[in-house]
């Protein structure tokens, strides 16, 4: 594939020419446009679907005057084909929103030259540049002021907590403002399920699953997480064919 075509928004000049400079120093990027507000920035994406040269990613400031980038990104995911959409801010508070719209990474400003290297990898792997696997889908966490990307791969378990879900991994947890409904339909692809009202489990890290005077629990480490009495025959039929799976190979 040709190098990426991409559009930088932000409506500071100094911020604007950084980014665009670093992702021009960036192989991978073929073609980089720049917009200083949401308006200029659809003018311009409207312009390069009607040359048949359309954007691949939308580099996206997000507080920015008039049209900002939590709305304009709603705007880019009603596209017939949407950019993808990389946040670059200084601010820490719209993770979420970038999580809802699907975004492929959060950059905060200061931008640092890897930390962009590695949201184009994303973007790349997403696309389906040759070499690039399919990209585990990320949730931005806060760990002491940083933001922290832990991807769905890291995740074994999720535990529902009012509006929040703590995300269980293999060497702690995470607490995150987003509800547990919106992460089942988000990672039902990537095999999680839903087995009681407050928990989503990564079907793979199942290790054990008793079933005794007709209720059912799961075994994941040295958690056991209850399975509602709905929801244990689609688990143990999933657990069987994933099973039998695993003896014909």
């Amino acid at each position: 594939m040709s190098g990426l075509r991409v559009l930088a928004v932000d409506d500071e000049q100094p911020a604007l020419e950084d980014v665009a400079y670093l992702l021009r120093a960036d192989p991978r990027i073929g073609d980089v446009l720049t917009a200083r507000d949401g308006a200029a920035a659809l003018r311009l994406l409207d312009r390069a679907i009607a040359d048949g040269r359309p954007v691949d990613a939308v580099f996206l400031d997000i507080r920015m005057r008039g049209l900002d980038g939590v709305v304009l990104g709603r705007l880019l995911t009603q596209f017939t084909r949407p950019p993808k959409i990389v946040f670059v801010t200084a601010y820490e508070d719209h993770a979420v929103d970038a999580f809802e719209l699907k975004a492929e990474d959060y950059l905060l400003k200061p931008v640092r030259p890897e930390r962009l290297a590695e949201a184009i990898r994303r973007v790349c792997g997403s696309r389906g540049e040759p070499g690039e696997g399919p990209q585990a889908d990320t949730i931005p966490v806060e760990l002491g002021g940083v933001t922290r990307f832990v991807a769905s791969t890291e995740v074994r378990y999720v535990e529902a907590q009012g509006d929040y879900a703590r995300l269980h991994t293999a060497t702690g947890s995470h607490l995150v403002r987003i509800p547990l409904a919106t992460l089942e339909e988000r990672w039902a692809s990537a095999g999680f399920l839903r087995v009681h009202r407050s928990h989503l489990v990564a079907v793979k890290h199942i290790d054990e699953l008793h079933i005794d005077s007709g209720k059912c629990v799961v075994r994941v480490g040295e958690t056991e997480i209850p399975v509602s009495r709905r929801h244990t025959r689609e688990l143990r039929d999933l657990l069987v064919r994933r099973a039998r799976r695993g003896q014909t190979r």
